[in-house]
């Protein structure tokens, strides 16, 4: 139980905190293209680094309204419901993000970036609530706390995903294994 809480719960809010930082420059190069694409001229380093910070921070815009509003949604729907709307409003961010390459639009992944901080915000707070709830007594403590860990087990796993030759060895190592 605490595994799944864990890797289905703060897991991913951790993986998405770092997981940015290894896709800065194909995101870039993504801006880049399309800004070209659209308007017939290169898009300005400064203009660059601002559309990426913006990015990159509306993650933590997001979370903060996310937290704002996770009380009042847990306290007038219930932990359960809220988390589970949750989960659609992560699935609308994903496809946002998921598919801006197709729709040719980086706007696409500042919304996905912004509702995927929604997401995290409410989740950081009704997930934990939630596990405290449905544990057994003598475990709350423990599974409360395994939120902390895999928050950090999911930064750590983006980080180590992100560097590009162990990924690399990763991949052709499975690849060898599950075709010989």
């Amino acid at each position: 139980m605490i595994m799944v809480l864990g890797i289905g719960g703060t897991h991913l809010s951790g993986f998405q905190i770092s997981v940015i930082n290894y896709a800065s420059p194909y995101i870039q190069k993504f801006i880049n293209e399309t800004w070209l694409e659209r308007y017939g001229s290169v898009l300005h380093q400064e203009t660059l680094t601002l559309l990426w910070s913006l990015i990159v921070s509306m993650y933590c815009v997001g979370g903060m309204i996310g937290c704002l509003c996770s009380g009042y949604l847990t306290a007038k729907y219930g932990k359960k419901k809220c988390l589970l709307f949750n989960d659609v409003v992560l699935i609308v961010a994903t496809l946002h993000t998921g598919f801006s390459r197709r729709a040719k639009s980086f706007e696409m992944i500042l919304i996905g970036r912004f509702l995927e901080g929604i997401g995290a915000g409410i989740h950081m707070n009704a997930h934990v609530q939630y596990a405290g709830e449905i544990s057994p007594k003598k475990f709350r403590g423990f599974v409360n706390v395994t939120s902390s860990v895999f928050l950090a087990l999911g930064k750590a796993v983006a980080r180590i995903l992100g560097l590009r030759y162990l990924c690399y060895s990763f991949s052709s190592y499975f690849l060898f294994i599950c075709f010989c």
